[in-house]
């Protein structure tokens, strides 16, 4: 999912609600709103593995290269 489509969700599908979910943890845990976006609407990234490394002190951009 893109960006762009991620924006369209309308937040009543299961699949928007896990998004959203997603892109808050993500932007808690220090994501910029683009990163977490990216990181929030792919399902093949593990959430958990992506605020482990940023709680664990790996700069923001390290953990986007690993990730992604």
């Amino acid at each position: 999912m893109t960006v762009a489509e991620f924006e369209l969700l309308d937040g009543h599908t299961e699949e928007s609600r896990v998004a959203s979910w997603r892109f808050g943890a993500l932007r808690r845990a220090g994501y910029d709103e683009s990163a977490a976006r990216e990181l929030a609407t792919r399902t093949d990234i593990d959430l958990h593995a992506a605020v482990d490394l940023v709680q664990a002190g790996c700069p923001i951009p390290t953990a986007l290269r690993i990730l992604l």
